[in-house]
């Protein structure tokens, strides 16, 4: 996903080298592109579920390339049959991610999946950064190619993609960074019968926090009429904002609530630590927009499972994944009684993996015959897991559950929640700034401000979230 975080995550590297950017304000976006790729204008480019060009590489990589298991890293095994060799790789020792479904089986997604409850008929939207020619791999892929090898190696049925350029203007629509495939291919392995509908936003959006306002409500106001789901990476700590700036993100959230679709943002990748801006130095605060009580936030843990069988072993809190407590909305009454929040609204509500050592493997082409496998990483892949698991708790329950938090939070506080979340006990999220330590949170039972109540045991939350979530919840 692209976030619209406004710095480069602290010490953390990408495999390419780059280092993992969201829509940083004051450091911009890595100057991105990828040649090739036609220009197009504002409007809605083709779904790559009918695109012959993506069909036809996803058919070819079906029959020859086995499905990527653990321990199966080396190009020599990845290429049998004649079909498209590996470059770099997550499976290579020491290994650094999950094949997709060992992992969607950790979390109780599988078991969904195999029950046909798959996201169809729902549709997620996501933000993306637009990328302009001219352009190079490895910094830029083509998006249809990378969800072809995906698909094929992990035996998913094609994605249904949509692409919205009316915010970005003249752009190329399938030239995507590593954000936008993670966000993708992480949303279409939970729900890949789900629509995904991405909506470029203008590289400007990382240039100031007006920009970056700007560039989130402009997104709100276009997704909510298309979506059930909405996905957001991106955060800016809060005192960055003015009043206005507030209300206006506050309205957007609220239009989206009206209309019973479901917002999912990332808490941030900077512990306790608010996500900076404009070269000033983190304070202890959270970060806007998962701090709204309109939103549903995800926070990040280190993921311990069986990489053949996928059976759980257990979590810890990611030592980065953020979290506290808000200094600019009170606590809402969906977080009554809950011990460890005091008057202001706690942060995360839930999470999910987000160690990019232990993340999801991702397939992105290089515009040859290779293709790379990198593990996804920050609370960006915590963020589209929920909102595919949200969008399989919509197919089960016939309609658009809308805003979830008030049932999220009923779940965890019933005797069920223990099923229904993985609670994450260990772990903290202090971090040093230097030269500055801002001391954070400890996990702990229950709800608490780093993971919030847990990972998802979805075979168990979906029907409980289907029967618990009201259109007239409050917040």
């Amino acid at each position: 996903m692209i976030r619209f975080s406004v710095l480069a995550r602290p010490g953390v590297t990408h495999r390419r080298g780059v280092y993992l950017r969201r829509w940083g304000v004051a450091g911009g976006m890595a100057a991105c592109a990828a040649a090739a790729i036609g220009m197009a204008g504002g409007g809605v480019a083709g779904s790559s579920h009918h695109n012959g060009g993506a069909s036809a590489a996803a058919r070819l990589g079906d029959s020859s390339t086995p499905v990527i298991r653990s321990g199966v890293g080396s190009a020599s095994a990845m290429s049998l049959f004649g079909g498209p060799a590996v470059g770099q790789s997550c499976f290579e020792y020491p290994a650094s991610c999950y094949a997709p479904r060992p992992l969607l089986t950790g979390y109780g997604i599988q078991a969904l999946l195999d029950r046909g409850i798959d996201g169809r008929g729902q549709t997620v939207v996501v933000p993306e950064v637009a990328n302009q020619p001219p352009a190079s791999p490895p910094d830029v892929s083509d998006i249809r190619l990378d969800l072809a090898r995906f698909d094929a190696l992990n035996h998913i049925p094609a994605a249904r993609l949509r692409v919205v350029t009316s915010l970005a203007g003249k752009t190329a629509p399938y030239l995507a960074g590593f954000e936008e495939v993670e966000d993708v291919e992480i949303v279409h392995a939970v729900a890949p019968e789900a629509t995904i509908v991405v909506v470029l936003v203008p590289p400007s959006a990382g240039n100031s926090v007006a920009d970056f306002v700007q560039a989130l409500t402009g997104f709100l106001r276009l997704a909510v009429p298309r979506g059930d789901v909405i996905s957001i990476s991106a955060s800016i700590g809060e005192h960055f904002l003015t009043p206005t700036q507030v209300a206006q993100v506050s309205a957007a959230l609220q239009t989206a609530r009206d209309h019973h679709v479901t917002v999912v943002s990332s808490s941030g990748d900077t512990g306790a630590a608010s996500d900076p801006a404009l070269g000033a130095a983190p304070v202890k605060e959270v970060s806007l927009p998962a701090s709204d009580p309109l939103v549903l936030a995800a926070g990040g843990t280190s993921l311990a499972l069986n990489p053949s069988t996928g059976a759980y072993s257990g979590e810890l809190a990611w030592n980065t994944s953020a979290g506290g407590f808000s200094h600019l909305f009170s606590r809402p009454s969906y977080q009554d009684g809950v011990p460890g929040i005091g008057a202001t609204r706690g942060v995360p509500d839930v999470a999910a993996d987000a160690d990019p050592d232990t993340g999801m493997a991702l397939a992105i082409a290089d515009g040859t015959k290779s293709y790379d496998l990198f593990a996804a990483g920050g609370t960006s892949a915590a963020t589209p897991l929920w909102a595919g698991v949200i969008a399989l708790a919509d197919q089960y329950a016939g309609r658009p559950l809308g805003f979830v938090n008030p049932a999220i939070y009923r779940i965890g506080n019933s005797p069920m929640g223990r099923q229904a979340f993985h609670d994450v006990t260990t772990g903290d999220n202090s971090v040093v700034v230097v030269p500055r330590l801002i001391t954070g949170y400890q996990a702990s039972p229950g709800w608490d401000p780093i993971t919030g109540w847990g990972s998802p045991n979805a075979r168990v939350l979906v029907p409980l979230l289907a029967q618990s979530a009201h259109p007239g919840d409050g917040g």
